[in-house]
């Protein structure tokens, strides 16, 4: 079955909060380098959607697409336009998630055009992004047209807390 994408509000949040946190728990404990190591639980997971993404939402300064599978949540990313009044020509790109169930079935893909879709109506010509070198994310995001700009070596801990990885900057124009 295709993925149907939504674009959250911040009552789809709460009323799919365990499967968001579900996700995203799944995706740390697969070894995504998203910003957590382990342990991670499901408290934490949670409360990175209710303290982070919610109030970026409410505030109408992030977008969050969810790709749903048979109405289970099964990816989601990002764009984020909080950004300097100089540098409202452009917006970041945030956490892609696919649940490990559901990769390499083009979700992630999907989820990344409409969110390129989003940025073009809401007038962002520049989305940047980071992702940790040699990920296989990276190889999504160049076959999308990002380039990339530089990397940075020991950026951040690696989800088992064992090294720290080197991450790369990508960026591309609308």
């Amino acid at each position: 079955m295709p993925a149907l994408l939504r674009s959250f509000t911040p009552a789809d949040i709460l009323a799919r909060l365990p499967e968001l946190g579900a996700l995203l728990q799944e995706c740390v404990h697969d070894g995504a380098s998203i910003g957590f190591i382990l342990p991670f639980d499901s408290a934490a997971s949670q409360a990175f959607w209710m303290d982070n993404v919610l109030p970026a939402l409410t505030r109408g300064v992030r977008l969050l697409l969810v790709a749903e599978v048979e109405g289970k949540v099964a990816g989601a990313v990002q764009l984020d336009w909080d950004t300097n009044p100089n540098q409202a020509h452009r917006a970041e790109v945030r956490k892609l998630l696919v649940a490990p169930a559901f990769r390499r079935s083009g979700i992630a893909r999907l989820l990344m055009q409409a969110l390129e879709e989003q940025a073009r109506q809401l007038s962002r010509s520049l989305l940047t992004l980071d992702t940790r070198s040699s990920d296989h994310a990276q190889g999504l995001y160049l076959s999308l047209g990002y380039v990339v700009a530089g990397s940075i070596p020991a950026y951040a801990l690696a989800p088992a807390g064992d090294r720290l990885d080197a991450t790369t900057i990508m960026y591309k124009q609308l």
